[in-house]
Order: structure tokens, then sequence, then C-alpha cells
């Protein structure tokens, strides 16, 4: 092996090691694409929003009402938005990096209407998607598995 290869190569080892040893540099998993929500009832595209991501609803698997009509999101606790359709509601807003691999913002919940502080941790392909009120003591959690 030449001189300057065997430099080239002690050089990548020592950058390397830098990286790994300074507190996050490691790089955080990608969180975009399509996720299927908790017991398969919908699908939420994450989408890159500036320095974080947000999440709009793209499908549901009963996306009509009874009378064959698109859900609309009916419990809104705006008023002029209750006459929408649920398939396109941003349900992840805001959503800032917060820890390796988490981020922190508010999600919507169309079942009740209100939003809530929210943590969307990614653990490969499922993520941990928590819905918080006071402060984070009392939180409910959903896990989301990537869609293929």
């Amino acid at each position: 092996m030449s001189r300057t290869m065997t430099h080239a190569l002690m050089a990548a080892a020592a950058a390397t090691f830098m990286l790994s040893a300074v507190p996050g540099a490691a790089f955080a998993q990608d969180a975009t694409g399509v996720w299927s929500t908790e017991g398969n009832k919908g699908r939420v595209r994450v989408s890159k929003c500036g320095d974080g991501i947000c999440g709009t609803l793209i499908s549901l698997a009963e996306p009509n009402d009874p009378n064959g009509q698109p859900k609309k999101d009916a419990r809104n606790e705006d008023a002029s938005k209750r006459n929408r359709p649920l398939v396109g509601v941003p349900i992840l807003q805001s959503m800032k990096p917060d820890q390796q691999n988490r981020w922190k913002g508010s999600i919507y919940n169309a079942e009740d209407g209100k939003t809530y502080t929210a943590y969307f941790t990614l653990q490969g392909d499922s993520a941990k998607v928590e819905g918080c009120v006071l402060g984070g003591m009392i939180c409910k959690t959903q896990n989301w598995t990537r869609a293929r």
C-alpha cells in the first residue's frame, strides 16, 4: 500500500472516530414517507417542512360516511373547518427536531377535534407517536409503521 493511501485511510478513520465521539453528530433517520396509523385506520404522508417535518392524512381505511360521502372534519373546534374532508387534513404540525430521531410539535386528533403537544420518535421502520396534555404528564401513544 502506498504511503499516500495509508495517510488517506488514517485520516478517514480519524474523521469517523471524531464524528462518532461528538454528541449529536450522528445522522438522524429519515422520517419522510408514508406511514400507516395504528390499526391501519389511515395513512399519513410525512414530509420535510422547513427544518422539521409535517404530516398530512392521505387516506382512510373507511373514507366515506354511512351516506357514501367523504368523511368530514366534523368535530374540529374551529367551526369553519367542520365541512372539510378528513383526507388532506394536516395531522402532524410544526414538528421540530427534539432529540436523536425524535421530533416535537403538535398533532391534530380528528376524533375529538383537538390539537395536542406531540412527539414523533423513529424506531427503525416504526414510529412511536405520542399526543400529550399537561406538559407531557399524560400521553396517548400509537405505533405507526412505514407503508410499503
